[in-house]
Parts: structure tokens; sequence; C-alpha cells
């Protein structure tokens, strides 16, 4: 029966090839039919015979499917249950058996004199004895059972496919007889096309013994068209909308999160907004992601294994692997998909309460419920904070009030809806976080308040009214929104061409150098001035002498050291006095904010004036800090040679935010390489800027940390040259590699202490010590990371974090 079976699956297969060949057969005679479409009967012949042919195609699929289920799926069935079972009892019978007859060699060789023996042997051979008498019984009636189920399902079987067999001859029989009449039709106009066909050789034979001089060719182009018809039977799809709740559900590849960092084969699936896994069917369900949508989901590149892609939580990470490429993109999609939904479907109430019971275990109840309540004031606080910036009190891409999203790298804040959107783009287009659902550090919401809304919406949406769009409102659709966030943010459609000397007109020629403004920095005072500080947008008298002369106020504190313990009162004082200030504005003359005179030929990119107001005077001769006076400009460049790398690589230097959003806009590489001044990238310029929210800013958007130049210097090295300990701090958090030596055999804490600079030297120490206790604790440490929870860890932690947050009214 199952060699019959096989064979009925190889008929079946081959049944299938033969389909799938005679279909494509099928959409030839087709096309053919498109090209004979002036030929109305070769036209109708062909469309005729096709329909039919599609028919008996239909007919085969039918017997095809007929076959598979009488006789392949029905007699599979019978020797994978039936027979089984008929096995086993087999089993069973010839175990009794064997003890039967261990049971008479004992019972034989009991001795004669040893009654108590002969009495047990005798008992044992009588139960063995019955019970093989009752087994054989069910024995033989099993056997019986079989051979008539067996006989019926190979009968019914057969007659099930002959059956078939006969309807699909009968259908086939019938199609053809109803195309009888035309085909006999055809078959006389065929006839008759033969003897007009013989009688126009004839002639042609004739008039070609007349005329020998002339030579008539004939050519006949036929054209097949070839398609490519490829065929994946691993159909990988995913319904958000499931019944059961479950989106999707497989096999991956986890990695372990011990030393060894092992791989495991586990059960996943995403279900109730949530990413868990089994090990076994009946095990329970471990949850891997809690809320979908305080996850992202990312393709990873970076590491030996293929296919692999990471799922990242404001609290862990997971690093999944899947079986093939077109498995990893599903995986990805489903997530997304997962996450856009959980976005629509519930509030952000539900959240909120469901994050603070998940931070509430029960043997610290009160010290957790404790935390849940400061994280909520300060989200409360951080909200207010970032949506104070000019055009945060609504959504930056639908106009949604209140938003309470954000988009780290592009400093941006969105509505929930839109915030999904941005989710499934992915995070190397951008990245969502919750302004009031996950911990922000100083340096990234003081990042926040340097760009804003109207800032980005400048850039992003420069040409918008020009080109006549309509920017969707707070009503609008998901799919109006998300069509626009796409052409907005990925195609890029609605940007301001960078200008160049091959693009201006006669007129317009008149630039030919450019240069980059420098942002002033903006420090931190103990009283908070009582009116904003006021931009405004200026096109004109932007030449190096007036950028050389012009007045803009600056605070500077000086520290004898960062260990003051009293310089931590003004941890968060930057906020309470740059929330209300506006995001530096991009002149209104381009869209790159670069302002021009009639009277030179310099085009300065950045060009912003500020207006201090009375009350920020005051402010600034009661607060202890001396007022200077900087305003200045990157070197000349010849405008020829502008370019989106050569952009973000000045304005990084020149502190210069917007202008790097806006290279960045235009497609420069974040890690773009300067070969005339030493291979220095815009980070390694950041840092010489002495901007820790422009290195920040960077960093977020995917620049290299431990990327060197040609003296083999790496960010940190150029930072502790220059005695940046903020920037030391920033890129130790993000895993800089202290170790690495320059070209002069130096690494880092040699720099410091060469230089004297006592905080330095104790961080780096304080970092290689935490490192040689992580790598203590396991053979597989990796530097730079924080995956543990020790005591030691956190307050490693906590103190980077302190020097970052008393560095960071200098940037």
């Amino acid at each position: 029966l199952m060699q019959l079976v096989k064979l009925c699956s190889g008929m079946i297969e081959a049944g299938k090839a033969y389909i799938t060949t005679n279909k494509h057969f099928v959409t030839g005679v087709r096309d053919l039919s498109q090209q004979c479409k002036k030929d109305e009967m070769i036209s109708e012949c062909l469309d005729k015979f096709g329909d039919s042919l599609q028919e008996m195609i239909n007919y085969h699929m039918i017997l095809f499917d007929q076959a598979q289920r009488s006789v392949r799926q029905q007699l599979h069935n019978f020797v994978k249950d039936d027979v089984r079972k008929f096995k086993e009892t087999k089993k069973q019978f010839d175990k009794v058996r064997e003890d039967m007859e261990i049971s008479l060699v004992k019972n034989a060789q009991a001795p004669r004199h040893k009654p108590h023996e002969v009495e047990e042997a005798t008992g044992t051979l009588t139960i063995t004895r019955k019970c093989f008498r009752h087994l054989a019984l069910d024995y033989v009636l099993q056997i019986n059972v079989l051979q008539a189920k067996k006989k019926f399902e190979i009968l019914d079987a057969m007659l099930s496919f002959m059956h078939a067999q006969y309807t699909f001859f009968q259908q086939g029989y019938s199609l053809l007889h109803e195309l009888d009449p035309y085909m006999k039709k055809l078959a006389t106009e065929l006839d008759q096309l033969v003897i007009d066909s013989a009688v126009e050789k004839r002639e042609m034979e004739h008039k070609h013994a007349l005329i020998q001089q002339r030579h008539s060719h004939l050519r006949v182009s036929v054209s097949f068209c070839l398609q490519d018809f490829s065929y994946d039977d691993s159909k990988v799809e995913f319904n958000v909308d499931a019944p059961n709740g479950v989106v999707m559900e497989g096999y991956l590849f986890k990695r372990a999160s011990n030393a060894f960092k092992t791989w495991n084969r586990r059960w996943f699936s995403i279900q109730n907004s949530q990413l868990v896994y089994q090990k076994k069917l009946k095990d329970v369900l471990t949850v891997v992601v809690e809320d979908l949508r305080l996850c992202t989901v990312k393709p990873c590149e970076d590491i030996e294994r293929r296919f692999c892609f990471e799922v990242v939580s404001p609290t862990k990470s997971c690093m999944l692997q899947a079986d093939s490429e077109k498995l990893r993109q599903a995986w990805i999609q489903a997530v997304q998909a997962s996450i856009a939904s959980a976005y629509r479907e519930s509030p952000d109430s539900y959240y909120i309460e469901r994050l603070d019971r998940t931070a509430s275990p029960s043997t610290s109840s009160i010290d957790s419920a404790t935390d849940s309540r400061d994280r909520s004031v300060k989200g409360d606080s951080i909200l207010q904070r970032v949506q104070s910036i000019p055009g945060n009190d609504q959504c930056c891409d639908c106009g949604q009030p209140d938003p309470r999203w954000a988009s780290i790298n592009l400093g941006i804040l969105l509505c929930i809806e839109c915030s999904g959107i941005h989710r499934s783009l992915g995070v190397h287009c951008s990245k969502v976080r919750s302004l009031t659902l996950d911990s922000w550090e100083p340096e990234l919401l003081k990042l926040m308040c340097e760009l804003g809304n109207s800032t980005m919406n400048q850039i992003y949406e420069a040409q918008c009214e020009e080109m006549g769009l309509k920017k969707p409102t707070a009503g609008s659709s998901r799919q109006d929104k998300e069509a626009w966030i796409k052409v907005k943010y990925v195609e890029k459609k609605f940007l301001k061409k960078l200008p160049n000397g091959e693009t201006l007109t006669e007129t317009e020629r008149k630039p030919r150098r450019w240069c980059v403004k420098k942002c002033q920095r903006h420090n931190s005072s103990t009283k908070a001035p009582t009116a904003r500080r006021k931009y405004r947008h200026e096109a004109g008298n932007a030449s190096p002498a007036v950028l050389s002369s012009a007045a803009t106020l600056e605070r500077k504190f000086r520290r004898d050291s960062l260990f003051c313990p009293d310089e931590l009162d003004s941890l968060f004082s930057y906020f309470d006095t740059g929330a209300g200030s506006g995001p530096r504005s991009l002149s209104s003359d381009s869209g790159l904010g670069g302002s021009t005179d009639g009277s030179t030929d310099i085009l300065v990119f950045g060009s912003v004036v500020d207006s201090v107001t009375e009350e920020e005077c005051e402010v600034s001769e009661e607060s202890s800090g001396e007022a200077e006076i900087e305003q200045e400009a990157s070197d000349l460049e010849d405008l020829r040679e502008l370019h989106p790398g050569l952009l973000i690589y000045k304005a990084s230097q020149a502190r210069n935010l917007p202008l790097m959003a806006e290279a960045l806009a235009h497609g420069a590489e974040i890690n773009w390489v300067n070969d005339e001044d030493e291979n220095k990238t815009p980070l390694i310029q950041a840092v010489m800027g002495g901007s820790l929210i422009a290195c920040e800013f960077l960093l977020q958007n995917g620049a290299d940390v431990n990327q060197r130049d040609s003296r083999g210097r790496a960010p940190l090295h150029h930072a502790t040259y220059l005695g940046h300990t903020g920037q030391v701090c920033l890129f130790l958090k993000r895993g800089a590699n202290q170790h690495a030596v320059d070209s002069d055999g130096q690494d880092p804490l040699s720099i410091a202490v060469q230089a004297a600079n006592a905080d330095i030297v104790t961080l780096l120490r304080l970092a290689r010590m935490n490192e040689e206790m992580r790598e203590a604790e396991g053979p597989f440490g990796q530097p730079g990371q924080y995956p543990s929870n020790s005591p030691t860890e956190l307050q490693y932690r906590k103190c980077i974090q302190e020097f970052i947050s008393l560095n960071i009214d200098e940037c």
C-alpha cells in the first residue's frame, strides 16, 4: 500500500508539473492572439481554443485533487492509523508469547522435590497462558478487522478514483462536443485556405517563371514571449487580524543572554501585542517583549550568522535568526504590522498602567510604586519642556495637538498614529520613543530642545507649498498620513535642492564661495529668563567681516573639577532656561538657511540673528558667569565643491544642528571621510567644535564611534586631547574602544595622563576597572555594552551619566 501511495504521489506531482507547463502554453496562445488582432480568423480561433484548453486544465486540476483525496490521502491515513495500531498490537502479542514461552521453560525446569517452586511455576504459567489466549483473540480479531477494512479502503479508493476519471473524460467530451461545430467549420475554412494557397502558389510559380530576374523574399517573423515563472512552495504569510490572535508563528533561533551567547531553536509567536516563545508545544509561554508598542525591530548585518534580526525594547534586546531571507523579512514585517496594530487598538493609559504593573514586583511593591510615581512626574516634566519648543505643541506630520511620542534621531514630536507609521519605516529612518513611558537622558532631551517640529518642517517641507500639496490633518485617514510620511521622509520629495555653481543662473552666480555659521553655545543660569529668546530670518549682510563683528551673548561657567557636589544642583537648569527657546531657524531665502549679500560673493549657511531681551540681560548680570561675544563662520569653500557630505562635515564643527539635519536629509553619509583633512569624520569635527549635543545627534543617526582618522585617532582620542570631559563620557557610554592606540602609540588614558586632566583620567580608569570586573564575571563580556544590572555596573553608569549631565551646559 505504501508503494501505491508513493506512486500516486509521483503521479500527482507529475500532473501538477504538466498543469503548470500547460498553463504556460495557454498563456503563449493568448499572447499570440493579442499579436494577431488584425487577423480576425486567427484571433477568434486562438481565443476559443485558449478558453477550451483552460477549461481542460481546470478539469485536470479537479482530477488530480480527487486522486489525492481518494487514493493518496485515504490509503495513507489507513496505513498510518489502522496499520500502525495493528503493529502495536502485534508487538504486545509477541511480548506475551515470549513471556509464555519463558513460563513454559520455568515450569518444565521446576524440580519434583520442591513443591513450592512447582506451585509458583505452575501459577505463573496459568496466568501467562490466560493472558496469551486473551491477547491472541484480540490479535486475531484485529487481523480480521484490518483485512476487511483493507479490502474496503482499497476498493473504495479505486472506485472513487475511477469515478473521477469518468467525470473528467465526460466533462472533456462535453466540452469538445460543444466545440465540434466550430472545429468542423474551421476545418472547412482550412481546406479552402489550402486550395487558395495552392492557387496562389501556382500563380506565383507562373510569375516566377515569367520573371526570373525578380526575386521575392518572404519573411515570416515569429516572436515567442518567454516568461519566467518561479514558484516558491514555502509561502510565508502573517495576519494581524487573525481570529485566534496569533499574527505569526514559527521556529526561530534565539541567542541566549548568558556569557557563551549560545543559539537555541524555539517556537516563536506574535500574539496579543506580545512576542513570546516556548521550547516545546506544551511548555509555558515565555514573554520576550511585554509590549510591542514600546519596541522596534531591525535587521542585523554585522554579525557572523545570516538572516538575523533584533527586537529592541527599552529594557533589553533579543537577537533572533530565521531560516531564510524571506522568513526574516516576513518576521520583521509581522512585528512592524503588530506594532502599528497595537497603536490603533489600545490607548496610552492602558500601556501606562501596564508598564507600572510590570515594573512593580511583589517583593518590592512599595519602592516600585514610588518609582512609578516618580517616572510619571518626570515624564510630565519632560513632556512640558519638549512641547514648549515652537511647533512642538502639535504633531509634526498631521498637526494633532498634544503629541506624546518623539523621533529622537529627527528631533520631532508625533502623535500616536504617526509614531506607529514612523516605526514601520525602520530605525534607519526614524527612532520612536515615548515622552511619558520611556526614560530620557539629559543629552537626548537637550537634543530634542535644539531641533523641534518647526525647524525640521522647514527642511522636509521646504517646497510643499510650491508643489501645491495639502498636508494631512489630525482627521485624515491612516493611509493618507502614511503616504505623506513616506513621501516626506523616505522619498524626500519636498526638500529644496542644494545650491551649487552649476545650478545657479547667470544672475544668481554672484556667490562663488560658501561657509557655515557657527551657532552660539547655550549655557544655563541659576535663574530662568522671563522672556523667550526670539529668532528671526535674515537673508543678507553675511560677509566674513560682518560675521566676525556680530554680537551674540554667551554665558560660561568655570569649574575646577566635575566632582564638586554643589555642581549637581544645576543638572537640569538648562531645561529651565532653554525650554522656551525656539530652535535655530533656517533662513527663508533658501532651504539650507544660506544668506547672501549683493556686495559679496559668499554664501553663508545657517545664518541666524538672535535678539536678547532686557530681562535676559538682567539675568546674565545676576548669574555667576561672564558674558562673551562669539559669532564666527567656518572656513570659506568653493561653491562648486558643495555636497551633503562636506556640508555636514562643516556644520558638525560649527555646532549647527539644523544644518546637520538638512545635510542628512539631502543624503549626506553620516561617516563621510574628508580625505583632504586627515580622513576626519563629522563626529570628529563635532568633537573639535566642542558640542556634546552635535555628537549625540550624529550618534543617534548611526555615526561610528570608533572610526579613526589618518593618524589613527578616534573621536575618543580627540575628545581626550581637547579635554572635553562630557564627550569622553558620551563615547564611553556608546561603546568607544579606550584601548585603541593612535599612530604615536598612545591610547586615550596615556593622553589624559600627559595632559594632567584629572577628570578624564579618573573616568577612563573607572571604565577600565568596570570592564575588568565585567570580564571577570564572564569570559565573553563585551566592553561598552551594559547588559548587567550588578551594583558595580549600575554605579559606573550613574557616574558616567552625572559627568554628562554636568557637561550638558557647555554643548
